[in-house]
Parts: C-alpha cells; structure tokens; sequence
C-alpha cells in the first residue's frame, strides 16, 4: 500500500508546541560534550538532562516563571540513559507559560536506553563452535557483553496474554531494527502440540478437550535431541486459542516420550491439540542471518549480522539495557516533548502519570521493550505527530475520565505512523489503546500488527479518519477496532476510517468487532476494503451501522444473538460479566445520558428491583440495532446464531453496487471508493464523505514527510 501524505501545516492545541522558542522565553541548552559546571548556554551548554530540569526548576523557585516559559534545547547526538529522567509537578509550566524539551532545530537528540556494542570477532571457542550449526560457524560473531562493565542483562520473564506487564529482556537491534532471538522453527514457520497426557485432559465450553498446564504437553519429531543445553530454553506459543499467546521457560523435556512441562506460575488455558507454538533462546538454532543468542553464564553475545560488522560505516548494533521508560512525568503540567528519538529502553518510552496538557510531538519512538507512550490518569495530554515503530507490547495507551461520572479525560493521539507492535507480546497490545471517558483517536496510520490496531472500553470515545491495514497478521477472532462484553460502553463514535486487507487465521478478523453483546457505538461513514467480516456485531443492542461503504469483505454486515444462548458459555461468563458490569455504574446517570439503557428493564428488572446477579438468565436479544444507507459490493449480510433479520431495521441500503466507486488504480487510496455522481446511493440517502482527510497529514512538527519504515 503506497502511502501519500498531505503536507500543510495545522495548528496544534493548547500552545504547547512550537518551530522555535517562543517570545519571552529561558533557555538552556544541554549537548553530550557538554559540562554541569555551565551556565546552560548555546556556546556553555549542560551535559545533563537532570542539570538542565534542576536549572528550570530553579527558575520557578525563584519566583513568577519567565512569560514566555522556558525551552530546554537538546543539541545533536545521543543522551545514553542509565535511569528515567524524572519530571515531578515543580517541573511543570503554565498554560501561558509551558516547557519544552526538545531537538536543536536541524539537530537530532537521542535519548538511548541501550548500548552500543563493539570488539566483535569470530567465534573461536571448539565447544561453542560445534553446538552451531555447520553453515553458522564463520557467519556467527560474538562480543564479551560483560566486557563494557555491564552486568544485568534482564533475563527472559513470562510474557503474554494474562501475564502482568513487566521490564522486557534486554534485545539486540542491528541497523535500528530488532534481530531475532535464536529460534526453531525460524520467523514465520511454527510446530504445532502433537497432544498431552490424556489422563489430565478435561473438556472445554466448546466440546473440545484441553490439557492441563501443569501436566505439559507433547512435540512431534526428534529436533531436540541436537540440543546440548536447554537450561535457558523457552517456549512461545498460542496455547489453546489464537488471541492468548504466551511465553513460557521449559522446565523440563523428556526426549524419549517428547514431552514439555513449563515452568510455574501457570496461565489461564491448557494445551490444545493442534495449536500452535516454537522453541526460542538456543544457541543451536542461530542458523541465519538475523538471530543472535546471549549466554548468561560467559556474557558472551552471539550474532548472525544481516550485514558485515566490522566494514567501514558498518550499522550500529545496540543492546537495550533500562528497565525503566526514558521520560517519566509523574503529576506534570503544561510540559512537552518534541522532535526527540526515543530508542532501545526494555520499559516504555515515555510515561506520564497524572497532570494536565502535556504533549508529546513529532518523536520517533522505535525499539522499545514495552510501549511507546503509557498515559495514566490526568486530563488533555496528547501524543502528536510521532513514529512509533517496534515495540514489544502496544503504541499509546490513554487512560482516563471518570466512568462514575461520566468526565472525560479529554487525551488524543494524532497523526501518528505506527508499525509493528506487539514484538512480544501480541495480543491486546494495540497500537492505541483508550479506556476510561472521552478520548480520541484521529489521522494515524496503523500497519503490520499480529492483533488489534485500536482497542477502547469505557465511554464517549472517537475513532476517526484513520488508516488501518495489514492487521491480525499472526491471530484470530480479532478485530481492527475492538470493544467488548459490556453494555454500559455507550457513546462511542467510529467514523471516517479506511480499513483495508486484514489479515487473520483460524476465526479470521473483523473491521470492527462489537463483540461479546457490547452495545451502542456509532458505526459511520467508514470504508472497508478487503476485510474478512466487516462490521461484526457480536450479540449486542443499539448498534448504528450508517454510510459506510463496503467492498469485497466477506460479510459487511454481520449478526448474531449470542445473547439469547443458554449453553453455560455464555450463561456463566458472558450474561454473568454483562451483569456484573450493569452493576458497578450508576445507572440513574447512564439511563440519562443514554437512553437506550432503559430497554434492558425487560430482561434485568429496573434499577432497585432484584440484583442484577441474581436474576434468572433469560436472554438477551439484540435489539435496537439499524443499518441504514451502506453501500456495498460483495457479500452483503449474515445473519445466524439465534439471531434473526428481524432483529435489525435495514434502510436504503445498496448492495448491489457493481459499479458505484471511482476506482483507477490497482492499490487504491481512500479517496478513491467515491461514488459515481449517477449511483443510485445518493437517491438513496447516502451522505459524501471526507475521504480525502483520512490518513496522516504533514505538518510543522515533522522534519518531512514521513516514509512507511
């Protein structure tokens, strides 16, 4: 998919970022030959991040903060971090008077969490040699790690779906892209469970059985056997299900009946027969270019370099050693960040803990071990215009707002370039993730990512003018915009999104998934290209789908009413976890703010009548949902699963649109899906979309036009 930006300038919100300085304000200038003894000036600047934070705290202490507030300029080069720069509340500005951090115009300022890594040389040692592979005895280079003082190289923990977010290990990068762990088989191949005792096996709520944790699982062949040690081997795999990954230690393996037990705490499923998974972290399986594998016990780093190390102008190589996110911003207000790399920490990029209005803008954040920006509580904050490529879990998360009260939180992301996230731990680590109240996602572009792009629970959010494309590349029973099992998440607008070539195994994917009887989300004037199952409305009520267009998905429109179903899947989890949630709100509020609410006194009682858990299961159909003025071409409409076309109020819609769209090219744009001016889907009702506003735009805060990486 070619990508095409349009570049003009836009004003952003709140003031808080700027091409130069603003008049009237301080400045003090930091550069890696710098000194802490100076005054902080362009020709005297500071070495440090934390001289130059104390010198502006400073000039608060001193009394009112300089009218224009005060700019920090990072001179070119890299800022090697061994802790967080740690931004607290006398570290804040104004409304009127901000402070900024940001890059020396023309410069580049790099705050690195890893290292760079020299003195490469070829492997000499006979044992080592003989555990590689044949064709990998020249090609393999290594490095004494521990050579440069470094000692805490951030072993491997459990990593995953219901696995608690943690520090990443650390990761080899080579020409700022992250190399492969050592693995069998390699990237983009699998094995697949060969079975599990039988005699601890239990049947599941789908008619299947499953394994238990504890009692492993069993692999087919004989590869293991090549193996010397696997004292620090792991197993990475999709257990019982494709939208729960986890990586797990091998505790032990029994070569002779091949079987695999893993190392406790265990996870929430067991083994399914057929599911897929691979070996990683052996020394033996760094069979190509591209893989590297480091022995904890000698500290000695092992490479397979893509391209040679030791040519002139060879590409950095770079460990990632934090544990902590570069920028912390802990009760922070009116502070921005911009025009910075952010690179090569395990923790998040940036995080920012309470406060109001702050920015980050214009950063390329790429290599991180768990987001790229994390964003806790507070109000206003927004991430702008940023790169946020490869990272370990998900992009920007926003939380906020008040779900008893309904406030919002009032955080953005826009106009950012996201590409591949979820390295590791794949599964609900979306490029954008919102909870809370009041939110907005608009203008970014989300590409390459094995599971959801935009994930959002809570209220009052908006989702527009995105472009989302190859997503669900590695999993199933997915969607491209997600929400699910609660129908108090009212409020929420999709519109004005291009989601095109959706990927998918197993249960597929869909464009946007309402599933599990989520209720009430706006689904408008959106284009769907080459997905799967388009718009997918999983059991719930009050759903408008409206003015969207859908070509060659397969279906646009689906419904089912899995609300209605008895079995004890969905009696004891999904009608028992609706109740739940219709209790921890305050209904008198929601039923006001939305009042399609009131519907479900027929199924639940009336707030002050009998408890919510404890009524009788009766079912819940889904009712209230309308479809109305959509063109289609391609498979229309599915309806299935106790559900009935009664169930939904279609209007004008044309789905026999043959020939409806102004389409030229073989790899078409947004814009392109206009309809004829003679289509019959204006006399239809159908309303002219923006579609030439979708996407990234150019603006002041990006040095050029941002390239795909």
């Amino acid at each position: 998919m070619r990508l095409t930006i349009r570049w003009f300038a836009k004003v952003v919100a709140a003031g808080l970022v700027f091409a130069a300085a603003p008049a009237g304000a301080a400045e003090f200038f930091i550069a890696p030959d710098g000194n802490d003894a100076n005054p902080g000036t362009r020709g005297r600047p500071f070495a440090t991040l934390e001289r130059a934070r104390d010198a502006a705290r400073q000039l608060h202490h001193e009394g009112t903060p300089p009218p224009g507030g005060i700019t920090l300029w990072l001179r070119g080069g890299d800022y090697v971090r061994t802790n967080a720069l740690e931004l607290r509340a006398a570290d804040s500005g104004t409304p009127n008077a901000p402070v900024l951090w940001r890059s020396l115009e023309g410069e580049t300022a790099r705050l690195l969490g890893g290292r760079r890594l020299s003195g490469w040389g070829p492997v000499t040692n006979p044992a080592v040699r003989q555990r590689l592979d044949p064709a990998a005895r020249e090609a393999v280079r290594q490095v004494d790690w521990r050579a440069g003082g470094l000692t805490d190289f951030g072993g491997m923990k459990s990593r995953g779906f219901g696995r608690p977010t943690t520090p990443a290990h650390c990761e080899l990068f080579f020409g700022g892209k992250p190399m492969t762990l050592a693995r069998w088989p390699n990237e983009g191949a699998w094995e697949k469970i060969e079975g599990f005792p039988e005699s601890t096996a239990a049947g599941d709520d789908h008619g299947g059985k499953i394994g238990r944790l504890e009692a492993g699982f069993r692999y087919a062949g004989d590869r293991p056997r090549r193996w010397q040690d696997t004292a620090h081997l792991w197993v990475h795999g999709y257990w019982a299900w494709d939208w729960a990954n986890s990586y797990e230690q091998v505790a032990s393996i029994d070569l002779e009946s091949r079987l695999i037990k893993t190392q406790p705490p265990y996870g929430l499923y067991g083994f399914r027969k057929g599911q897929r998974f691979y070996f990683l972290n052996l020394l033996e399986e760094l069979d190509q270019p591209g893989e590297w594998f480091l022995d904890p016990a000698t500290g000695m780093l092992y490479f397979w370099p893509p391209e040679p190390l030791e040519a002139a102008g060879a590409k950095e190589a770079v460990l990632s050693v934090l544990a902590a996110p570069l920028i912390r911003l802990d009760g922070v207000s009116h502070c921005a960040v911009q025009g910075l790399t952010l690179e090569a920490t395990r923790g998040s990029a940036v995080q920012i803990r309470g406060g109001l209005s702050n920015r980050v803008a214009g950063c390329l954040i790429r290599n991180i071990g768990n987001w790229g920006v994390r964003v806790e509580g507070g109000a206003g904050h927004a991430v702008l215009s940023c790169d946020i490529v490869d990272t370990g879990d998900g992009g920007v998360s926003l939380e906020g707002g008040n779900r008893q009260t309904l406030a919002p939180g009032g955080h953005e992301v826009e106009n950012c370039l996201f590409a591949r996230q979820g390295r590791w731990s794949k599964c609900y680590v979306p490029a954008v993730l919102m909870g809370g109240v009041g939110h907005r996602a608009a203008h970014n572009l989300i590409r390459d990512h094995p599971h959801c792009a935009i994930l959002f629970n809570g209220n009052d959010h908006l989702i527009e003018f995105n472009e989302i494309h190859h997503i669900a590349l590695e999993t199933g029973d997915v969607g491209a915009i997600y929400t699910g099992r609660d129908y108090t998440y009212r409020g929420n607008r999709i519109r004005h999104n291009f989601i095109h070539h959706t990927g998918g195994v197993g249960m597929g994917s869909m464009g946007v998934y309402m599933d599990d009887c989520v209720s009430g989300t706006e689904i408008y004037g959106n284009v769907f290209y080459k997905v799967q199952r388009a718009a997918f409305l999983g059991g719930g009520r009050d759903h408008q789908v409206i003015n969207n267009i859908f070509v060659e998905c397969d279906h646009a429109v689906e419904l089912d009413g899995r609300g209605l179903d008895g079995s004890p899947v969905w009696r004891n989890m999904v009608d028992k976890t609706m109740r739940q949630r219709l209790a921890e709100v305050p209904l008198a509020l929601y039923r006001e703010r939305y009042p399609a609410l009131k519907a479900l006194d027929e199924f639940y009682g009336p707030p002050g009548g009998p408890a919510l858990e404890g009524a009788a299961f009766r079912g819940v159909p889904p009712g209230g949902n309308q479809v109305a003025r959509n063109i289609c071409y391609g498979k229309w409409l599915k309806v299935y699963w106790h559900a009935t076309p009664a169930m939904l109020r279609l209007e004008n819609n044309l789905t026999n649109a043959l020939s409806a769209f102004v389409m030229t090219s073989t790899d078409p744009q947004a814009a392109d899906f206009e309809p004829q001016p003679d289509s019959p889907a204006w006399r239809m009702g159908f309303e002219p979309l923006p579609l030439s506003r979708i996407g990234l735009y150019g603006d002041k805060l990006r040095r050029a036009p941002v390239l795909s990486p």
